[in-house]
C-alpha cells in the first residue's frame, strides 16, 4: 500500500476541524497508529501539513520526523518539557516507550491536541521486542503482562482514535456535540481562591507553610507565578523560587511577568524585578540551600521531585515557604511526598496550611485523554481499605504468594495504590518491571479477602564466576542484579555475584495495618520462601532512614553496605542489609560486615558527612565491635572528662571508641548522640554543628561530650 492507495482514508479536511471541535470542547485524543511502521509514517507525512503544529513534538529519531515543523526529541529527554505545552505529539513506540515519559508528554497537550502513538497492532504487543526493555534489564523472551494490558485497555476505550492502515475502511473520526460554550484556557475559580491564599499567606505569619496539591494540569505553577508578582506588588521585595530544575518553573515566570506588566524593568532567564528594586528569583534547590539568600517567601514548585531531606532544609530556613505538589501524575511520588512529608510539618509547624486544585485548566472536566492515561499507567491507583482491622489485631491475616500479573483490574489498583502511598517515588515503570519481570516473585497480605500488605522481590545473582569477577573489577555491569552486583564491585567481594538471593525490591502495608507485624510477616514468608528455593539469602536495598533500618533489621537482616551517593528521589544513602540462607552466605555477610566495620571510621567523615546523626548511630551500634579501650586510652576518656586534656587530641580515642562493644546501643539512647555523630565521627566544624542548633558555641560543645564521657565511665557499658 502506498500514498496514492491511503489517500482515500485520509480526509485532511476533517482532521482539521475535529483539532479545532476538541479545542472547542476543551478536550484532547490518542490517535493510534497500527500496523506497519513505514505506512504510518508516509500517512503522517500526508495528514500533518493540514494541522496546526505550533509546540509539536517527534519522539523519535530525528531524521524520521514525518513533519519538518516538529521539534525532535528522545523519550529520554521528556522532562525537559515539563511545564511546557503541546499541540501535537507522533511517538514512534516502535523505538521504544519508557512509561514515566508517555506519561508525562501527555500532560503536555493542550485543548485541541492529538497524541499519535506508533505501534505494531494490538494483537502483537503481549510479544512485541519493545527496545526500551533492554534498558531495564526486562527480557524479550518473556510475556509482557504490561503490554497486554494496555492493549486490552486501548480496545476497550471508545474514545480513542484506531488507525489501521492495513484495512479498506476509512478512519472513523468521532463526532463532538457541539459545547453550549467554547472553551477558553482562563483563570479558574479554584486558581482565583489560590491566588489569593498565597498572597494572603505571603503577607501573613511566620511559619504557617503551605502545601498545594494538585493532578498535572490544573495550573497551580500559574497560580504561583501569579501570587509571587501580586506580593512583590504589595511590599515583598523578594521573593525566591527553587524546583528540581529551572524549565519546571517556566509556567510560574511566565504568568509572573505578564501579571506584573509595566512594572518589570529587568527579565532575565533566573530573575525579575521590578522598577521598585523588588524581585523574583530561581535557585535550583541544592544552590538555594548552599547559598542561603535572605527572602521573605519562598516558592517550591514540583515539590513531590525532590528529597523529602531537603525540602525539610527549605522549611526550617526561611520564614514563609510554600510548596506545590503534583499528586497523580508520571512522577508517582506525590501521594508518598505529601504521607512522608505531612510527618515533618505535623512535628516542625504544626500550623501549616493545605489546599487542592481540582479543576483542569489546559483541558476540560471528563477529558477522555487524561482518564485513558490515568487508566493505561494506573496514576490513579487508590488502595481499598475497607478491612475489618479488628481481624487483623486478632491475628487474621493471611501471607499468600500472589501474581500481580494475573490479579483483576480491582486487585492490581488497589495493591499498586499501596506502593504508591507507602513509597516515596512509585512510577508507571516501575508497574512495568512488576508486570513483566520474569525474575519478579511477590506476596499479599489479607484480611477478609482485602489486600492490606504488598511485597515484591526480585531473584538476582548467580553469575558465572568469570562474569563476577569481571563484574567485581568494574569490567562488567549487567542489567539487573543490583543487590550481588553492588557488593561484589563496591564491597569488593566477586563470590557475591555468583550466590542467588531474592532482592526485596519493596514492602508496603496500609497506613491503618501498621504496627500490627504484617510487613514482618510479609518479609519472612519471602525469606522462607527464598530458603525452600535453594536460594543463598535474602536482602534488600533502600533509601536509608532510621525507621526503615530498624525494620529490616526485626525483620532479620544484618547490615552490609552503604552506599557513597545519595540517591536522587531520596536525598538519601542507599543502604544494603542481608540474611544469610546458605553457608556461602553466611560466610559471606560476616566478612562483609567485618571489612565494613574496620573501614568505618575513615569512610563516614569522608562520605557520610551529611547522614542523619539518629541512622549512623543505628548503623555503628549493628556492626561488629573491632576496639577495646587499652590502659592509655581510658586514662586519657578520665583527662577529657575532668577537663584537663583538649578535644582534638581526644579524637582518634574517641572514634575508635564508637566501635567498641555496646557503646553506640547506649549512645543511641542519650540525648548527646547528635553531638557526638557530628563531632566525633563526621568531624563537623563547632561553627556548623552551632548552625544546626547542637550547641552554643565550641566550649558548650566541648562540655557536653566531656560530661557525656564522665557519665560513661561512671555508669556506662564496661567498653
Amino acid at each position: 500500500m502506498n500514498l496514492e492507495t491511503l489517500a482515500p482514508l485520509l480526509d485532511t479536511a476533517a482532521w482539521r476541524a475535529l483539532q479545532l471541535d476538541l479545542a472547542a470542547a476543551g478536550q484532547r485524543r490518542l490517535v493510534f497508529m497500527e500496523g506497519a511502521r513505514e505506512l504510518s509514517r508516509q500517512w503522517l507525512q500526508a495528514l500533518l501539513p493540514a494541522l496546526e503544529l505550533e509546540g509539536g513534538l517527534w519522539v523519535g529519531e530525528a531524521d524520521e520526523a514525518p513533519d519538518s515543523r516538529l521539534a525532535s526529541i528522545k523519550a529520554v529527554q521528556a522532562r525537559q518539557w515539563l511545564g511546557q505545552e503541546t499541540s501535537v505529539i507522533v511517538w514512534d513506540g516502535w523505538r521504544g516507550n519508557p512509561p514515566d515519559a508517555f506519561a508525562a508528554l501527555s500532560g503536555t497537550l493542550i485543548a485541541g491536541g492529538l497524541l499519535f502513538w506508533l505501534m505494531p497492532s494490538l494483537e502483537e504487543w503481549g510479544d512485541f521486542a519493545d527496545p526500551d526493555y533492554s534498558r531495564t534489564g526486562l527480557d524479550h523472551d518473556q510475556l509482557h503482562p504490561f503490554a497486554e494490558r494496555m492493549a486490552r485497555t486501548l480496545a476497550l476505550d471508545p474514545s480513542v482514535i484506531r488507525v489501521q492502515l492495513g484495512l479498506p475502511e476509512a478512519v472513523t473520526l468521532p463526532a463532538l456535540p457541539a459545547p453550549a460554550s467554547e472553551f477558553r484556557v482562563t483563570t479558574t475559580p479554584d486558581q482565583q481562591a489560590l491566588v489569593h491564599k498565597l498572597v494572603a499567606f505571603g503577607l501573613g505569619r511566620r511559619r504557617r507553610p503551605m502545601v498545594v496539591t494538585a493532578d498535572r494540569g490544573r495550573g497551580k505553577s500559574a497560580a504561583l507565578g501569579m501570587a509571587a508578582a501580586q506580593l512583590l506588588q504589595q511590599g515583598r521585595r523578594q521573593v525566591l523560587v527553587t524546583a528540581p530544575a529551572r524549565d519546571h518553573v517556566n509556567a510560574l515566570f511566565a504568568h509572573a511577568l505578564a501579571s506584573l506588566g509595566t512594572d518589570v524593568i529587568r527579565a532575565e532567564d533566573n530573575r525579575i524585578e521590578t522598577v521598585s528594586g523588588a524581585q523574583i528569583c530561581f535557585l535550583p534547590v541544592r544552590d538555594l540551600l548552599k547559598h542561603r539568600p535572605e527572602a521573605e517567601v519562598v516558592l517550591v514548585d514540583e515539590a513531590a521531585a525532590i528529597p523529602v531531606s531537603l525540602l525539610k532544609r527549605v522549611l526550617l530556613g526561611w520564614p514563609r515557604v510554600a510548596f506545590a505538589s503534583t499528586v497523580h501524575g508520571y512522577e508517582g511520588a506525590g501521594r508518598g511526598f505529601a504521607i512522608r512529608f505531612r510527618r515533618i510539618l505535623d512535628e516542625k509547624t504544626p500550623q501549616w496550611q493545605a489546599h487542592t486544585l481540582s479543576k483542569p485548566v489546559r483541558w476540560a472536566e471528563g477529558d477522555p485523554l487524561e482518564a485513558l492515561i490515568s487508566e493505561l499507567f494506573l496514576l490513579g491507583a487508590d488502595h481499598d481499605s475497607a478491612v475489618g482491622l479488628s481481624d487483623a489485631v486478632a491475628g487474621k491475616v493471611v501471607i499468600d504468594p500472589w501474581h500481580p500479573a494475573l490479579a483483576s483490574e480491582a486487585e492490581l489498583t488497589s495493591a499498586f495504590g499501596l506502593l504508591v502511598d507507602a513509597h516515596y517515588r512509585t512510577t508507571p515503570a516501575d508497574l512495568r518491571q512488576w508486570l513483566d519481570d520474569p525474575a519478579a516473585r511477590s506476596w499479599r497480605a489479607l484480611v477478609n479477602g482485602k489486600t492490606v500488605g504488598v511485597l515484591w522481590g526480585a531473584v538476582e545473582g548467580g553469575l558465572s564466576e568469570e562474569l563476577a569477577e569481571q563484574v567485581a573489577s568494574g569490567k562488567r555491569r549487567i542489567r539487573g542484579h543490583l543487590l550481588p552486583q553492588s557488593l561484589a564491585n563496591h564491597s569488593g567481594f566477586p563470590e557475591a555475584a555468583s550466590l542467588r538471593g531474592l532482592r526485596i525490591v519493596r514492602v508496603a502495608v496500609s497506613a491503618q495495618a501498621r504496627r500490627l507485624g504484617i510487613g514482618n510477616r510479609l518479609a519472612a514468608a519471602a525469606a522462607e520462601w527464598a530458603k525452600l528455593e535453594g536460594l543463598d539469602f535474602t536482602g534488600t536495598s533502600f533509601g536509608g532512614s532510621a525507621d526503615l533500618f530498624v525494620f529490616w533489621a526485626s525483620c532479620g537482616l544484618e547490615f552490609v553496605r552503604i552506599g557513597l551517593q545519595q540517591e536522587v528521589t531520596s536525598g538519601e544513602y542507599p543502604l544494603q542489609m542481608m540474611s544469610a540462607h546458605s553457608d556461602k552466605a553466611s560466610v559471606l555477610v560476616q566478612q562483609l560486615r567485618a571489612r565494613l566495620a574496620r573501614h568505618w571510621l575513615t569512610l563516614v567523615p569522608l562520605n557520610w558527612k551529611d547522614l542523619e546523626p539518629k541512622l549512623l548511630a543505628e548503623l555503628a551500634a549493628e556492626l561488629p565491635s573491632c576496639y577495646r579501650p587499652d590502659a592509655a586510652d581510658t586514662q586519657d576518656m578520665k583527662n577529657f572528662g575532668d577537663g584537663h586534656r583538649g578535644f582534638r587530641l581526644m579524637v582518634p580515642v574517641l572514634r575508635e571508641l564508637s566501635m567498641a562493644s555496646g557503646f553506640m546501643k547506649w549512645l543511641g539512647a542519650h540525648e548527646s548522640a547528635a553531638i557526638w555523630c557530628r563531632a566525633v565521627l563526621q568531624g563537623w566544624s563547632w561553627s556548623d554543628i552551632q548552625n544546626v542548633s547542637l550547641c552554643s558555641g565550641q566550649r558548650d560543645g566541648e562540655d557536653q561530650l566531656r560530661a557525656l564521657v564522665r557519665e560513661l565511665m561512671q555508669s556506662g557499658p564496661k567498653v
